[in-house]
């Protein structure tokens, strides 16, 4: 749940939905060689466990809360091994906020918000970007900040099975730069084709002085529809079924508060060369998130699927566990996907432990799908005919997750 206040004068503007097409994922193709984390497992099984230990959370949806925080560099003195606490967020205050919320609204967890109609379910969900708009700023590209923003939503609600119907967008800025704020409603628009849905209106906001010359910030909003006896929940899920990971384009929407404190421990700057690749630290980081609806839905029509975390703040250690029945756990298979060269170059510059890496970042992984053995392989001979997906490891008894 996210919020936000404005004053001075409001510009209401409804945008009509332009026809939608269909868009082909572009997904990430695979290194030949996968970095490894050290001493991935002996550092990071106890964290895990302990984390995952203070934060059982409801399992009934009746609506969503996402919380998520940005803040500026303040410290002048960086640790040796930098935390995503260092870089100004606390997941653990997150958490504490939504156990609050929870006893004034019992039933919130899920990635989208379950509201019944008839036969079917509205699912909705809203999200932001967070500070990875600091480098839309820097960079000067705007053109694909929106196409993040839809993601964050509408990946949200697939997870529930959900066919996204439409989408609703907040633009706030100080001084409405017309020509900047049509890029960015032009990356809007590019993220509810690829998602099959409609951008059916919005909010621009113009406050003086409430933002910094040049900055804006942005919100969306997502419902889609499922039927009753469709929904995706993860109630049958039982020891011995599969995760299969599908690939992420890079950082996402998530950590950029830490990759920026990275950023400038590190002495470089956007334009510099991603160590070892030919791209720069900018085109690595302001990669577009992947937008899995179209792929998922295919995934789920065919059967087996039996439920779907979207990896995003908290990363593997938070997010998986979400989707699991009481009593349940994540065996993850070390080396069995690409860690993309950005997070090698984020752990080695920040001196991060692998633990922060994965409740952190997604680590190459956007989409975790928790299927039946019998269908595991099926799923993945399918998708790997076009795409590319992981067998990431297997579920367990006990809770959170735990690596070998």
């Amino acid at each position: 749940m996210n919020t936000s206040c404005g004053a001075n004068l409001e510009l209401s503007r409804c945008i009509a939905a332009s026809p939608v097409c269909h868009f082909k994922s572009s997904i990430f193709e695979p290194r030949s060689c996968v970095p490894k984390l050290q001493d991935f497992s002996k550092k990071l099984l106890p964290l895990c466990k302990d984390i995952n230990a203070r934060s059982n959370r409801e399992r009934s949806i009746p609506y969503s809360v996402t919380c998520s925080a940005s803040q500026v560099d303040t410290a002048a003195d960086e640790p040796s091994s930098l935390t995503y606490k260092d870089a100004g967020v606390d997941i653990d205050a997150g958490s504490e906020l939504v156990k609050r919320i929870a006893k004034m609204a019992p039933g919130i967890g899920g990635f989208g918000g379950l509201f019944p109609l008839g036969d079917s379910y509205l699912v909705a969900g809203t999200d932001g970007v967070g500070t990875k708009l600091k480098l839309a700023f820097e960079t000067g590209i705007h053109d694909t900040i929106g196409i993040d923003l839809v993601a964050m939503s509408v990946n949200d609600i697939v997870t529930s099975g959900a066919k996204p119907l439409f989408f609703l967008d907040y633009f706030a800025t100080s001084r409405l730069d017309v020509d900047l704020a049509e890029k960015v409603i032009k990356g809007i628009v590019d993220g509810c084709q690829q998602s099959d849905c409609a951008l059916l209106g919005g909010e621009t906001a113009e406050m003086p002085d409430f933002y910094a010359e040049g900055e804006y910030d942005l919100s969306g909003f997502a419902v889609g529809i499922v039927k009753k006896d469709s929904v995706i929940d993860g109630k049958n899920i039982k020891v011995g079924d599969v995760l299969i990971g599908l690939p992420s384009s890079g950082v996402h929407s998530n950590g950029f508060s830490l990759v920026r404190r990275v950023l400038k421990q590190s002495g470089l700057s956007l334009k510099d060369q991603l160590p070892g690749e030919s791209i720069t630290l900018g085109e690595a980081l302001i990669a577009p998130t992947v937008i899995y609806v179209k792929q998922v839905l295919d995934i789920i029509s065919k059967g087996g699927v039996k439920g779907i975390a979207h990896i995003t703040g908290g990363g593997f250690t938070d997010n998986i566990p979400r989707v699991f029945p009481k009593g349940l756990g994540a065996l993850i298979y070390e080396g069995s996907w690409t860690i993309p060269p950005v997070f090698k170059w984020i752990q080695e510059a920040g001196r991060i432990e692998d633990a922060e890496m994965m409740r952190t970042f997604n680590m190459g992984v956007g989409m975790v799908l928790v299927v039946s053995p019998e269908a595991a392989d099926r799923i993945l001979m399918e998708v790997q005919k076009t795409s590319i997906a992981y067998r990431i490891g297997e579920v367990v008894k006990g809770d959170g997750v735990s690596y070998s």
